[in-house]
């Protein structure tokens, strides 16, 4: 979808491949960037418009850049030149100048200074030796290690061999959360070497500046989220995707790429290696390794001399009922850890008070009014919310429905647990790290120094502390309502938990002292706690793998969902059944009927998608090239509806 629009070059004007005009657009006057020049036009001359203003202030952008977003928008069926704009910060789309601090060149870089944290390993020199032999080409790795082996130091030295070549590097991470300790890291090791950081959060100008840094290529490392992968960098020499498999880097609106997905392309263009680093590497990049796609390098031992992976035990729910949502055992583990000065993290993958308010009288429950979901409550300021469109209102003070003032929250998230920690002890400095925390940038930064200088006992949280964390002193991991994932409809989410499990228990015991994890679980037979138990992911993922063969699911076939939303369920599911007419699909491409979405309603509008898979990827591509054409042609205005590449959320 290559729709380009022409305009006449001004007489006194010179214009480059790549550079931002300002053109008139209807009515209005709109950014537009210039991908191709033609000496005669495909309409008469006489019906040109003319540019208005050439933006030269930042860089072109280049030839090998504009090839990356072309395949972008191909691969994920979007149009050229919305994929084009989107990916710039929002200030390089504006008509608007750019601000002249966002314009400011850094000094002259200064000769390379590398201050590593500690020596490597033998097996980390390994490691490292056979990534640095392919420098210079393509090639990409998979770096499985367990948490705690040191891929970040290995990172540093990769990152150091490709500046010392006069090329960038670019990191990707998950969570905007794990960027300002990894910033400090890498400005640690790198003193006098240019950063550029990149990711939603951070305030526009600061965001543009960053940009411009590593598109002139003054900046030698860019570390970022997903959005980091879409910047020009014109001397691009190793790209790092850490946590390789963490859902976050799937982009869920606009353009609907995988920021892995997009990494790996883009050091194939610029010939250069990608390092795709984990402890639990996804299925899709265990198969490529499996089958030599990707070089494997192990990892299977923690660096820090003494540091051993902690011992995990399983507490059978069925036999030891838990209180208020804590087993005996594991308050008598964490009153050991406070007794010793030692640090505890007891993690449930809920935030908010509880999941539900309800009236025992006449089975209310707090439903949100747009969204086929409930309103979580939120204890701390009195407020319930729905985690899926934003919706809040206060707590009631009594029944909707019958006047009951007796209602009950059902379930337990972090304020809760967080709660009942403080009455079970008192003197205990409790530190709760969640979204709702994260929201504000400047107090979870602090939290997270204060428990990393042993200022706090226990810590409370979501997955948010399940990754990238480094806190000494903790020795002991609690889990609470692992269960639920288990009985999830989502073919992913047992990898997804035995990911989670594995992460959040990888932050006991990183340092000399031993660490323990004990889990909660009513189902303590299951295979995938067995395995955790045994930090057996080879095993795991082997067994994840047949079953994912034996039902015919990614990574053995590819797919798309087409998604639809409209005012009525009926109308969502009948422009889904029209497309899915449109075209006739190519017996290599299966199309499986609409269904309703598991949260059928969201934000006011009812929800419904429909399935295709298929053996070959590039049968898939062709038909949904096709067929996206088509439906962009006949569709309704009262639906809104995208197409959805690889998709891995299903809600």
């Amino acid at each position: 979808m290559r729709t380009l629009f022409e305009y006449r070059v001004p007489d006194a004007a010179s214009v480059r491949i790549g550079e931002r005009v300002i053109v008139p657009f209807g009515a209005r006057q709109r950014i537009g960037v210039v991908v191709d020049a033609h000496a005669e036009p495909s309409v008469a001359p006489e019906r040109l418009r003319a540019i208005a203003e050439v933006r030269s202030e930042a860089p072109p952008l280049p030839a090998d850049w504009l090839k990356f977003i072309e395949f972008l928008a191909g691969y994920y069926q979007r149009p050229f030149g919305e994929t084009l704009i989107a990916s710039l910060p929002p200030r390089l789309r504006s008509v608007k100048p750019l601000p002249k601090k966002a314009l400011q060149r850094p000094e002259a870089a200064e000769p390379l200074r590398f201050e590593p944290n500690h020596a490597l390993t033998a097996l980390q020199r390994a490691a490292l030796e056979r990534m640095q032999a392919s420098l210079g080409g393509f090639r990409a790795f998979l770096l499985h290690g367990v948490t705690g082996s040191g891929k970040t130091e290995i990172y540093l030295h990769l990152i150091a061999r490709a500046l010392e070549g006069g090329r960038q590097a670019l990191v990707l991470v998950p969570e905007i959360s794990l960027t300002p300790q990894l910033e400090a890291t890498f400005r640690r090791a790198f003193p006098q070497t240019p950063i550029a950081v990149l990711h939603s959060a951070m305030q526009d100008v600061r965001r543009t500046g960053a940009w411009l840094q590593a598109a002139a290529g003054d900046a030698g490392i860019v570390l970022g989220t997903r959005l980091a992968v879409l910047t020009p960098l014109p001397r691009l020499g190793i790209v790092i995707v850490d946590e390789e498999h963490d859902a976050s880097f799937k982009q869920q609106e606009g353009l609907r790429y995988s920021g892995r997905d997009a990494a790996i392309y883009r050091a194939k263009l610029a010939g250069c290696p990608v390092i795709l680093g984990s402890a639990t590497p996804s299925l899709e990049s265990w198969q490529n390794a499996r089958h030599g796609r990707y070089e494997y390098l192990a990892l299977p031992e923690r660096a820090v001399p003494g540091a051993t992976l902690p011992a995990v035990r399983i507490i059978d729910l069925r036999r030891e009922p838990a209180e208020q949502g804590l087993a005996p055992s594991l308050v008598r583990a964490i009153e050991e850890r406070l007794a010793r000065g030692e640090q505890s993290l007891v993690f449930i993958n809920r935030r908010g008070y509880a999941p539900v308010l309800a009236c025992e009288a006449c089975g209310w429950h707090s439903g949100c009014k747009r969204c086929s979901a409930a309103l979580v409550v939120h204890a701390a300021d009195r407020r319930m919310r729905c985690h899926h469109c934003g919706a809040e209102e206060a707590i009631p003070a009594k029944c909707p429905t019958c006047g009951n003032v007796d209602l009950k929250p059902l379930g337990r998230g972090t304020q809760r647990i967080e709660e009942t920690l403080a009455l079970r002890f008192p003197a205990a400095r409790i530190v709760r790290v969640d979204r709702d925390v994260a929201r504000k940038r400047a107090e979870l930064t602090r939290s997270l120094d204060e428990v990393r200088r042993g200022e706090g006992d226990i810590l409370v949280g979501t997955q948010l502390l399940a990754k990238g964390h480094d806190f000494p002193a903790l020795t002991l991991v609690g889990v609470l309502n692992a269960d639920t994932a288990l009985l999830s409809t989502d073919y992913r989410s047992a990898e997804r938990l035995f990911s989670v499990l594995s992460q959040v228990a990888g932050r006991a015991g990183r340092h000399a002292r031993a660490g323990e994890v004990l889990i909660q679980t009513r189902y303590p037979e299951h295979p995938l706690y067995r395995a955790l138990a045994r930090h057996a992911f080879t095993e795991f993922a082997d067994s994840q793998l047949e079953e994912r063969r034996t039902a015919g699911f990614p990574p053995f076939v590819f797919e798309a969902a087409l998604r639809a939303e409209a005012k009525t369920l009926q109308g969502a599911m009948q422009f889904l059944r029209d497309a899915a007419a449109l075209v006739a699909a190519p017996e290599e491409v299966r199309v499986y009927d609409p269904v309703a979405h598991v949260i059928t309603r969201r934000a006011g509008l009812e929800r419904a998608q429909l399935l295709l898979q298929s053996a070959s990827r590039p049968a898939l591509q062709a038909f949904l090239a096709q067929w996206s054409e088509r439906i962009a042609e006949t569709a309704p205005r009262s639906v809104r509806w995208h197409l959805d590449v690889d998709p891995i959320e299903f809600d």
